[in-house]
């Protein structure tokens, strides 16, 4: 049997103590909750008693706490809890998360919040191509909008491109009201939603108007070369292989291109996503980067996270009983 061990931490004495452990101590109570060894906290010491790895993992989670708290970062319960998911995959360390600031608007700060959203903002950095995949509520399209203001401001670009490809969901455009821009803004305000978050509507009226920011449908993109700039395609799912590849074949010199999608959530009427195909074709091209996101990066409520995993489940339980 492993014999159990005691690992003790001080607490740098610039930091409040209520902001490691929280307000009535609900985040080490939560701590508690998740580990099975003893904490135990006397001033600004901390000692942790329990077996070897579960020690450890306290230990490796308080000191992650401590360093965001020394970088002015705030913590409450779900940034701790995700905090906790991090750690036990493994992956990467919270302090490199959270201090991932993309861009900051009206001192709302805009960063990645899981490990999976973390891998997608460096593969963004690092790649000419990155497709992000994941269901509602990971980030996909607001992670990438925020690079994307971000390289504008800085001039690593010229302009920002947004598309979506306008897929008829259960209505036929041409019986809709006005002209063709009246008729898809439905479909592209999602995008106009996340730009407005991030800038300020009348400068980004302003953009727009001087070409520097395009929101268009994908069809719009046809027959075109985009040089210098960022390029979004939102709802890839709902591009079929032929819009696919036109859309990959307009990138330009000095763009970078970012492709989201829910590959569960396909409205084409018939025929094969561009966005599942893609894949068996692009992956492991240099330069191209395939980044999947899950029910973990799901950032809304907690139920949306929930309901992913049900559906998740779900589905798998319905292939295997196809296979078998």
């Amino acid at each position: 049997m492993v014999e159990p061990t005691q690992i003790k931490l001080v607490v740098p004495p610039e930091l409040d103590m209520i902001d490691l452990l929280g307000q009535g101590d609900d985040l080490l109570r939560l701590i508690e909750d998740r580990f099975e060894s003893d904490i135990s906290v006397r001033g600004n010491q901390i000692t942790i008693s329990g077996q070897p790895m579960d020690s450890q993992a306290v230990s490796a989670l308080f000191t992650e706490m401590i360093g965001l708290l020394e970088r002015g970062e705030r913590l409450n319960t779900d940034s701790l809890e995700r905090s906790i998911e991090m750690l036990s995959d493994g992956e990467c360390r919270p302090t490199a998360v959270f201090s991932d600031v993309i861009l900051t608007h009206k001192g709302k700060s805009i960063r990645p919040k899981t490990g999976g959203q973390k891998r997608y903002v460096d593969a963004i950095r690092n790649n000419t191509v990155t497709f992000g995949i994941g269901p509602a509520g990971t980030g996909k399209t607001y992670l990438a909008m925020a690079m994307a203001v971000d390289a504008l401001k800085r001039r690593e670009i010229g302009r920002i491109i947004l598309t979506r490809p306008a897929v008829e969901a259960g209505e036929s455009l041409g019986y809709l009201p006005g002209t063709l821009f009246e008729k898809v803004d439905p479909y592209l305000r999602p995008l106009y939603d996340a730009l407005f978050d991030m800038m300020d509507a009348e400068k980004s009226q302003q953009l727009m108007d001087r070409g520097v920011i395009e929101v268009a449908p994908l069809a719009f993109m046809r027959g075109r070369t985009l040089n210098d700039s960022f390029i979004i395609l939102d709802e890839a799912q709902n591009t079929s292989p032929e819009q696919m590849k036109m859309f990959l074949t307009r990138l330009g010199f000095g763009s970078k291109v970012v492709i989201t999608g829910d590959v569960t959530q396909i409205d084409l009427p018939v025929g094969a996503s561009g966005l599942k195909q893609v894949r068996t074709i692009l992956d492991g091209v240099k330069g191209i980067e395939f980044i999947e996101l899950g029910a973990r990066d799901v950032v809304r409520h907690k139920l949306v996270q929930r309901i992913v995993s049900a559906y998740a489940a779900h589905e798998e339980s319905q292939a295997e009983r196809r296979d078998g």
